[in-house]
């Protein structure tokens, strides 16, 4: 079996964890794949601000990991099937028992895509879809989000600092507000098998951001792959990055996987620490 290639930056992190916790909720700031999950009922719940949707999943406030990442939130963005699949749901929750705050909005107004924007299915037209949610659209309900996190009316999260791990569809978004302004952004992002992502979205980030890509993405491909590493590496403020290559993997692993195939839910649990690794990385917490 091909092991997925990691960085050495991130061999490092994992080295510097030490030991890790082996069961939920365990009073430890160190974290392995067993937070990850990939079946069960989200815990998280559903509320409304303004016409927004947003999913929010807590961590457990007694947890070393919480307890350190005081103030610091995860913006998660989704793939194109959104608030309605389980797996997002279920991996917001493993943001939260990360110590992270996690809140997911919904970025399609209710009417997520009912099937993959890579596959050809009748009756799905992908293009037409992805114009109706370009960053026209998408790019308000992220910065409705972000103000909803920051301000005033939401103080009992104590939000400072934000984290953006985006999916597919919501990498790209990951990207372009790792490029806005103070307090109109975020902090940090990670992107896993980003869709449709511009080099000059991918120019304008002033943050630290980590990639997770699949050897076989029609989406981002090794060409795009190259691309994005050459325009990260000439970032005019050099900012801190990571690429992630995981072999064996299709466009979506980060979020749906067939369990069966060991190669696949590894790569999928990697990608996942990967993401909290660099944020704990990048906000110096432990």
């Amino acid at each position: 079996m091909h092991v997925p290639s990691v960085s050495i930056l991130s061999t490092a992190l994992l080295l510097a964890g030490g030991a890790v916790a082996r069961r939920y909720g365990k009073p430890s700031t160190c974290l392995d794949s067993s937070i990850v999950a990939h079946s069960g009922t989200p815990v998280g719940k559903e509320v409304k601000h303004g016409n927004l949707t947003i999913y929010i999943s807590q961590p457990d406030k007694n947890n070393a990991r919480a307890r350190a990442r005081a103030g610091a939130a995860v913006l998660f963005l989704t793939d194109v099937w959104g608030l309605a699949l389980l797996e997002n749901r279920l991996l917001a929750d493993s943001y939260a028992r990360a110590g992270y705050l996690t809140v997911m909005p919904d970025l399609f107004n209710g009417s997520p895509a009912p099937a993959d924007i890579n596959v050809d299915t009748p009756g799905f037209n992908a293009t037409e879809f992805l114009a109706r949610h370009s960053p026209a659209a998408t790019d308000s309900l992220v910065a409705t989000t972000i103000a909803y996190m920051r301000s005033s009316s939401s103080s009992e999260f104590g939000v400072t600092r934000i984290a953006a791990p985006g999916y597919c569809f919501g990498g790209r978004y990951a990207f372009r507000f790792l490029g806005k302004g103070e307090g109109e952004g975020v902090d940090v992002g990670f992107a896993a098998h980003p869709s449709v992502l511009q080099p000059s979205e991918i120019a304008a980030v002033r943050g630290p951001v980590s990639i997770a890509a699949a050897e076989n993405d029609e989406l981002f491909n090794a060409t795009a792959r190259a691309e994005a590493e050459r325009v990260l590496a000439e970032n005019a403020g050099n900012v801190p990055y990571q690429i992630n290559l995981y072999s064996g993997t299709m466009h979506g692993f980060g979020v749906r996987i067939d369990l069966a195939d060991p190669q696949q839910r590894y790569a999928k649990e990697q990608a996942f620490l990967q993401a909290v690794r660099w944020f704990d990385y990048s906000f110096r917490v432990e």
